[in-house]
């Protein structure tokens, strides 16, 4: 199989399955013993890493079980804490903040996003009201990988003392995040959007905010009393090897993808007639290409191609048989949208794969096509 779906989940280093292997048995670290202060301690340098990995204190991390978590304790606890009041977001939001935010907020508005995905900071201004306690914007479309203005719009929340929070999910590790120089006061991150493994991630708190969410699961308080729950020693260490991989080789990663990303283009342009980008042309993560393919069902054509491991918009959401919201709400068609494809690559990925995977795909074309023109005479 060519897998073309990091967007979705990277596949996992190889260097941090073999950092996570002792910890499997762990102890508690909660416990006071020798194999629980063990634990305990290689959790915290996780900790301190991740917060190397983004320019944090390592007090301001707080481990959870992942992205859709940490989105629910950064909306759901501001919300939660506050009482009431008005949060701010866009419709290209993934749906862990999407859902999160209306499920807390009744009064959240939505802020609408170009044709290229990107969020205007005026109409993010313009959406602040009086009792809005939190902006909740993005860092990096996943499905489109659309960059957003985050300086920009942390210095409207700023000016208006606002909280901002940031899904980070997608852009940690994939791109210079610093939260020392960023105006932002709450991020999201996933380990398996990293390399790393799934079921844990992190919301980096800035310090001085701590007293404006409240804990959303009660218990031991085990994570600086904000998510309680007998901690997770081996993802936690899983996540903290990612980030240390991360923060020696990004830059290299990054210089990979932009080459895989150069020659996947030039390819399907030729390969598929009309094929456009959906998206930032350049201030875009350079492992995600969303192309729309006119003409062609992508469902269908990724069912007739099982060896090229793509997608269609998040994984989150693909089961459910509705055009991605995302395009949607970058102005496409209901139809355009069914014909756009994500492919999203990194680490792991080659020049060779990459062309095996159009070659494959694009003869899986005619016979996607083919099925039509018999179901259309028949």
């Amino acid at each position: 199989m060519i897998y073309l779906d990091y967007a979705a989940s990277t596949p996992i280093d190889p260097r941090v399955l073999d950092k996570m292997a002792p910890f499997h048995g762990a102890a508690n670290p909660s416990s006071a013993h020798l194999a629980g202060r063990q634990a305990a301690d290689a959790v915290e340098e996780a900790r301190r890493l991740v917060a190397r990995l983004i320019g944090g204190s390592p007090d301001e991390v707080v481990f959870t079980s992942g992205a859709t978590e940490s989105n629910n304790l950064a909306i759901g606890g501001v919300i939660r804490q506050a009482g009431a009041g008005h949060v701010v977001t866009t419709a290209a939001e993934h749906k862990a903040v999407l859902e999160t935010a209306r499920s807390w907020c009744p009064r959240t508005s939505i802020v609408p996003v170009r044709g290229d995905g990107s969020v205007d900071p005026d109409s993010v201004a313009a959406a602040i009201q009086t009792d809005t306690v939190l902006v909740s914007v993005m860092a990096a479309n996943n499905e489109v990988g659309t960059i957003s203005a985050i300086a920009e719009i942390g210095a409207v929340c700023r000016e208006r003392e606002v909280l901002f929070h940031c899904d980070a999910a997608q852009a940690v590790g994939k791109m210079h995040i610093d939260v020392g120089t960023f105006p932002v006061d709450l991020l999201s991150l996933s380990a398996h959007k990293m390399y790393g493994p799934k079921g844990v991630g992190a919301l980096w708190v800035r310090r001085g905010v701590r007293d404006r969410i409240r804990p959303l699961i009660a218990g031991g308080g085990h994570e600086r009393g904000l998510r309680s729950g007998t901690t997770n020693v081996a993802g936690c260490v899983g996540l903290g090897e990612a980030a240390r991989i991360a923060i020696d080789e990004r830059v290299a990663d990054e210089r990979h993808s932009q080459e895989l990303r150069t020659h996947l283009l030039e390819a399907l342009m030729a390969a598929f007639d009309g094929a456009t980008v959906n998206g930032q042309p350049r201030s875009v993560l350079p492992g995600i290409v969303n192309v729309r393919l006119p003409g062609i069902d992508v469902e269908s054509l990724l069912l007739a191609t099982p060896l090229v491991a793509a997608s269609t918009g998040s994984a989150c959401t693909s089961a459910v048989p509705a055009p991605s919201h995302v395009l949607r709400a970058m102005g496409l068609s209901h139809e355009a949208a069914f014909e756009s494809i994500r492919l999203s690559f990194g680490r792991f990925t080659t020049l060779t794969a990459i062309d095996h995977a159009l070659e494959a795909l694009a003869a899986s074309v005619h016979l996607v096509r083919k099925a039509d023109v018999e179901s259309s005479v028949c």
